[in-house]
């Protein structure tokens, strides 16, 4: 197939990108800033903002099919930067899609779209209900997109969201370096005890499931219309989980804990002295953070597994294996590097 990853230049983009160039597939990306891995793959490389109906429509011209994976991602941020990119910029490229007659489209979304606060253990698809508010603005733009590519289903074009849990893995930007800069500098913080249990989602699952969502996915088929949640199938503590990503990176995995009390009145207190200053960074604490931190969520993968056929590639030992091999090569790098520079 023709396929066109947006963000394919981010780190699950990449996974996804080479699965497909693996299977043979013809892949174009479309993004910001031209990557020389996807170079080296041969993709083609399509330079532009996915809120820009001039590049949409360039990107998409004789494919079969989109896998939408740019986003603006985090928990803090312009609400109009949000809006530009999560609802516009998915508006823009399913209504290019449908223009150009494109038959498949794969949008990645986040369990953030459903997440209301409260636990969730083993949550389904079927159980899980869009709440009528959101404490972020990406969850709330995700859920608009998503229920609009859901929507568009039947419309001239067939469509699917996946739901991926927490995405990590050797090369992560994001999540795990998040909480090693916190652990490193001291703040991080277990909401309660931390036996609260939580699933996280390898890249190589991520990618693997939206490589098997966009060859199955076609008019009639059973993933039509429907969205997905992916993970790796094993819920973790909380605590357990984060002291093996910080003993992968050889950091203390002892971490304090404070009540969920305490940490939603520091929440409330530092989102509003953010909002009164106009501060840019992410404040100390927020309550979506809190809320994700304090609950017990994970997520059922009977849906999948039986329409997708999706089993986790990657378990989360291995997982962690691999990002602690990953991350010494990536010290022995840093150090040969130093040296040839010093001599």
């Amino acid at each position: 197939m023709r396929i066109l990853v947006t963000g394919g230049n981010g780190f699950l983009g990449r996974a996804i990108v080479r699965r497909l160039v693996k299977l043979g597939h013809s892949i174009t990306t479309l993004a910001r800033h031209a990557n020389l891995e996807l170079s080296s793959l041969g993709v083609e490389q399509v330079l532009g903002s996915i809120s820009d109906p001039k590049f949409a429509h360039l990107a998409l011209d004789n494919k079969d099919a989109v896998i939408h994976a740019a986003a603006k991602a985090g928990v803090w941020g312009s609400k109009s930067e949000y809006e530009e990119t999560n609802v516009k910029g998915t508006q823009i490229i399913l209504q290019a899609a449908i223009d150009h007659k494109v038959a498949r489209f794969v949008y990645t979304s986040s369990p953030s779209v459903v997440f209301d606060g409260h636990d969730a253990p083993n949550l389904s698809e079927e159980q899980a209900k869009y709440p009528s508010t959101y404490l972020t603005d990406y969850s709330r733009t995700k859920a608009i997109a998503e229920r609009e590519v859901l929507e568009a289903n039947g419309k001239g074009i067939s469509t699917v969201a996946l739901r991926p849990h927490l995405i990590w893995g050797p090369g992560d930007p994001h999540l795990l370096p998040r909480l090693w800069g916190r652990a490193i500098a001291g703040k991080l913080r277990l909401i309660g005890p931390g036996t609260n249990q939580i699933d996280t989602t390898h890249v190589e699952n991520a990618a693997l499931a939206h490589v098997l969502a966009v060859e199955q996915l076609g008019p009639g088929s059973v993933c039509a219309g429907k969205a997905y949640f992916v993970t790796n199938g094993e819920p973790l503590a909380i605590r357990d989980l984060f002291s093996c990503f910080l003993e992968a990176a050889g950091i203390d995995p002892k971490i304090p804990s404070v009540s969920p009390t305490v940490a939603r009145v520091v929440a409330y207190v530092s989102e509003r002295w953010a909002r009164l200053t106009g501060q840019k960074s992410e404040p100390l604490l927020t309550r979506f953070v809190v809320d994700q931190l304090a609950s017990e969520h994970w997520f059922c993968l009977d849906r999948i597994r039986k329409d997708l056929g999706y089993e986790p590639v990657i378990n989360t030992e291995k997982g962690l294996q691999g990002l602690t091999q990953w991350l010494h090569s990536v010290k022995e790098s840093e150090s040969s590097s130093a040296l040839s520079v010093g001599s």
